[in-house]
């Protein structure tokens, strides 16, 4: 059973995200360890306690729709009721609607825990974390008053409605319609598809918010206006009125997060009223929608790799605990009676080392984004922009880098478990199954590539990235200079490493300069990865190196080796699959013919 890593967390927020110095400093007002720490406490015993033991109850229960309402698993309606009453909704929330503003690292820290516990269940609550935050920000003074006091308090969810059969990625294709009506509202036609928690029995109210087109909008991502659309209409004393016209029409049947219901939604069918379409309210400016939505999407991101953690995280747990206790043959050295315990094969050590190795170095990289958001909203000028330009550059990494090494470790815990590992009853599989979604939603990782090598680098001419890369540079000579024979090679496999990603940076932005947009994008995915291996290295180093005071310097330094001398001479193909691919992909593309 999974028990949440509180002690790991709060190290990886304070001594290598950056959350100690920031505290000390006064960055978070009067926020300190000690109440930092009992949040991280309470929520993992949520988490562990609460969480996760019904994770396998709605993996295989699921939702249902039936006769028009979703009937989520057994007992997730009561969690839910726990969660609220926990205050967990509200954690990052505005005070004036009832949130406890506390900074977003502590946020994606609980967030990882609860995603541990169940991901199906724990996304619903974080979509309507992102709703409320593009309210807040785009939304009208009356908006926010007739809403955001019960989303804060997660008495009502919010959704996101992008997705419709023909546009995917491509939200310029979109065709769901708005049309005005002479009161200042709209009135809503057309499908959405893939919409998670459109439909639920955990509230009695839920928001969507709806990407949709005007009559007269011009073409493209530049003609998309957002819209917020209650299931149910709020009478002017707070109270629920009509039922608005959308609904649920289908569930989707997925490879996992089961209990997560993932709706088509139909607005506009007359199903409800004597009017047809469903009513809207502008958030934001007409035709300016997509920028809206983004203040959603980018938290989004975030939010989707804890998932990648998380999971990350619990199949490395499980799969600890099977090799302690699974015996079979005798491994070398093995001096006890009859079998060993397969942890002490070196095949299969190696292989939960590598689980723990990119599981802790997803985690740092998606803490230090979070750290770079807080810094972003407290600093002022020049130090904003730098905050800003960094969490900008780290949101695709630690969305692709850390879902890619979701799906990556959950495999490899099925492979620790044998057979049994394909067995449903282990629980194994339900990690692979739940994992194997995250790569893809919220922005396919072959789109965070795009994102990053083609809107990122650039940042300041690319600057910060190349000041980040020296950042990284001087924690591989503190590796050096500390002479702890426990590093091993750390220090010139990590230094070779950071090469590597500043030779591929160099090249990125000097071929983009040139008008190669095609060869830049040929080794988009490797530079993506390659990024995310560097960042490991380093941020396992600086984990090495932090005197925390728990004891534990030599176990980190010890898997800070492991990743540096096992790890990370892939950055070396990486970079030349960046620098030297597309000529060779140009030439292959007939055979695709």
């Amino acid at each position: 059973m999974y028990k949440a890593p509180v002690e790991e967390i709060a190290f990886t927020l304070k001594h290598v995200a950056g959350m100690a110095e920031a505290l000390a400093a006064g960055t978070f007002g009067e926020l300190g360890e000690d109440l930092v720490d009992a949040i991280l406490v309470e929520a993992g015993r949520f988490a562990s306690e609460e969480v996760a033991p019904l994770g396998e109850v709605g993996d295989r229960q699921g939702s249902r729709l039936v006769d028009g309402a979703v009937r989520t698993p057994e007992g997730w309606r009561e969690l839910y009721r726990n969660w609220i009453a926990g205050g967990w909704n509200g954690l990052t929330a505005p005070e004036a609607f009832g949130g406890q503003n506390l900074p977003h690292m502590l946020h994606v820290a609980a967030m990882e825990m609860w995603n541990s516990g169940s991901m199906a269940f724990a996304l619903g609550p974080t979509l309507t974390m992102g709703a409320v935050e593009a309210v807040e920000k785009h939304g009208t003074d009356a908006l926010k008053s007739a809403f955001l006091p019960k989303m804060v308090s997660g008495e009502w969810m919010g959704t996101m409605n992008l997705t419709e059969p023909h546009a995917g990625s491509d939200l310029g294709a979109l065709k769901t319609r708005a049309e005005r009506r002479g009161d200042g509202t709209y009135r809503i036609f057309g499908q959405k598809i893939f919409i998670t928690w459109g439909e639920h029995d955990f509230t009695d109210n839920i928001v969507h918010l709806v990407l949709a087109r005007l009559p007269d909008a011009p073409p493209g991502t530049k003609g998309i206006s957002l819209f917020l659309v209650p299931k149910f209409l709020v009478n002017d004393d707070g109270s629920l009125g009509a039922r608005n016209d959308v609904f649920c029409h289908s569930l989707e049947h997925k490879l996992g997060i089961h209990g997560s219901p993932t709706c088509t939604m139909i607005y506009g069918d007359g199903k409800f009223g004597e009017e047809k379409g469903a009513i809207g309210y502008l958030v934001g400016e007409e035709n300016r929608g997509l920028a809206c939505m983004f203040t959603m999407m980018n938290n989004a991101r975030l939010a989707v790799g804890m998932q990648g953690i998380a999971i990350a995280e619990a199949a490395t747990q499980k799969a600890i605990a099977y090799a302690k206790e699974r015996t079979q043959g005798r491994a070398p050295g093995w001096s006890g009676e009859g079998m060993s315990p397969i942890i002490e094969h070196p095949d299969i050590a190696r292989t939960l080392l590598t689980m723990k190795a990119l599981t802790q170095g997803a985690r740092a990289i998606a803490y230090a984004c979070a750290h770079a958001v807080d810094m972003a909203h407290a600093c002022v000028g020049e130090d904003a922009r730098h905050w800003q330009e960094r969490s900008s550059l780290l949101t695709p990494i630690a969305k692709s880098f850390a879902t890619d090494a979701g799906v990556d470790v959950a495999s490899m815990g099925i492979q620790v478990h044998g057979g049994m590992g394909f067995i449903e009853e282990t629980g194994a599989a339900r990690y692979l199954r739940d994992a194997r979604i995250a790569p893809i939603y919220e922005g396919t990782n072959g789109i965070q590539a795009i994102d990053l090598v083609t809107r990122k680098l650039p940042l300041s001419d690319g600057a910060h990235v190349r000041g980040f890369i020296a950042e990284l540079k001087r924690i591989a000579a503190a590796v050096a200079a500390s002479n702890r024979e426990g590093f091993g090679d750390t220090a010139a496999r990590l230094d070779a490493a950071i090469a590597d990603l500043a030779e591929a940076t160099d090249w990125l932005i000097a071929t983009l300069g040139g008008g190669r947009l095609a060869d830049a994008l040929a080794g988009a995915t490797a530079y993506q990865r390659l990024f995310g291996l560097a960042l490991t290295g380093a941020y396992l180093a600086k984990g090495g190196l932090a005197e925390a005071g728990d004891g534990r310097e030599d176990r980190r330094i010890a898997l800070c080796r492991f990743a540096a001398e096992n790890l990370l001479a892939e950055t070396a193909a990486l970079k030349d699959r960046v620098v030297n691919g597309a000529l060779s992909l140009a030439a292959a593309r007939a055979v695709l013919d």
